[in-house]
């Protein structure tokens, strides 16, 4: 990564808009009740408060499409910031305006302001120019530290950095960079690449790729039963992606033709539906009609578990069933027990995987929790991501 950082910028009484990603789950009484992606954008705020930036942040929340809603309302993330720096974190309802430009005009060297949802204006998603121009116009620097937003060409990601003769990274992208780049570039072999979740379409570009870096892919949740499909196994009532078969067909080729192994299940816990109050099965091979795939059965898990404790480098998106059903968890929480005991680099990123990792308190034992799923999919599918490419090159 050849981009400007934080550290290369002159802070000291400049106005800094920082893009962070606060978009956090609130319960009903609008409390924070997952706040990692508060904390992980923390070093980044620290270090700009530190060297006497007057901090301007900007984030958004859910999905309010473009129209002011108590219910996004970011008035409880500033709540949340304040008792995380210990440090009084001034909230601004608005964004632009006399109210903005007030909240701003009293900031001194080392203040902290939060600004309301960026969503809550329709141009944010557009990347409308103007709108792009009247945000730069709040600020003297840009840094952009919101990994999970940078996949996106909105305003608040790229449409202002343009108008800023310096935009920056915050520490939180220069890491998340770092780690996947370490994968797309010198990973430590045998590298081992493990896709869950339950659709071709979201991942079969990242496995197409990532077959080209990594020496083995593991395959599992949903979508492995359309390989299995294409396999020639039965696969009962399980999820298929028909519209996909041609896709994966070509996938298995490439790793033919690459000498790669993708590993798929070869045992499942089944059911005849979603449900926790119905039978488990353990089905070997092909499933019967009327049961559906859940979860890698003990056979698959003790496969996977020894190609992870060989592993170099290990990367994990997406769960290996339905895991936020305790019947069909097991699969998943074997996988992040083993990257937990795997003495090299282990990456997880994706929601799912992510909260898995977490609920298993194996967080600390991984190497990397990327804060950006859609973006690390995004990047490991080789596309490029236009909140990084809109920042400044270093000379």
């Amino acid at each position: 990564m050849n981009k400007l950082t934080i550290e290369d910028l002159e802070l000291k009484g400049r106005r800094v808009f920082l893009r962070v990603d606060f978009n956090v789950p609130l319960d009903q009484n609008r409390q924070v009740t997952d706040d990692n992606r508060i904390i992980a954008a923390i070093p980044t705020i620290q270090y700009l408060l530190d060297h006497g930036a007057r901090l301007i942040l900007i984030s958004h929340l859910g999905r309010p499409k473009g129209t002011p809603s108590e219910e996004y309302s970011l008035r409880p993330v500033a709540e949340r910031l304040e008792q995380i720096l210990k440090k009084k974190v001034v909230f601004s309802p608005a964004v632009l305006g006399p109210v903005a430009e007030t909240a701003i005009d009293c900031l001194s060297d080392g203040d902290c302001l939060l600004m309301e949802n960026i969503r809550f204006f329709p141009e944010e998603e557009k990347n409308d120019t103007q709108f792009s121009k009247d945000l730069a116009s709040l600020a003297d620097v840009y840094v952009n530290d919101a990994f999970g937003a940078v996949h996106r060409a909105h305003a608040s990601t790229v449409g202002v950095a343009q108008y800023f003769d310096q935009a920056a990274c915050g520490y939180l992208i220069k890491k998340e960079l770092e780690f996947l780049g370490t994968i797309t570039e010198k990973p430590t072999r045998p590298f081992c690449a493990i896709i869950g979740g339950a659709k071709v379409k979201d991942k079969i570009q990242v496995i197409s790729n990532l077959l080209d870096k990594a020496d083995t892919v593991l395959i599992g949740g949903g979508m492995a039963y359309t390989f299995l499909k294409v396999q020639g196994y039965q696969i009962g009532d399980s999820i298929l992606d028909e519209e996909h078969i041609s896709l994966v067909e070509e996938t298995l080729k490439k790793a033919e033709t690459l000498k790669k192994s993708i590993l798929l299940p070869n045992d499942h816990l089944t059911a005849a539906s979603f449900s926790n109050e119905i039978e488990v099965r353990t089905v070997a091979g092909d499933i019967p009609s009327g049961l559906l795939g859940m979860d890698i059965g003990p056979q698959t898990v003790d496969t996977y578990c020894n190609e992870i404790a060989k592993a170099g480098t290990v990367f994990w998106n997406g769960p290996m069933g339905v895991f936020e059903m305790s019947n069909f968890s097991a699969g998943t929480f074997e996988i992040a027990r083993a990257m937990a005991a795997n003495g090299g680099t282990t990456i997880v990123g994706g929601g799912d995987s992510v909260a898995a990792v977490n609920k298993a308190n194996l967080a600390a034992k991984m190497s990397h929790i990327s804060t950006g799923g859609g973006a690390s999919l995004k990047f490991l599918e080789g596309k490029p991501l236009p909140g990084i490419a809109a920042l400044t090159e270093r000379n």
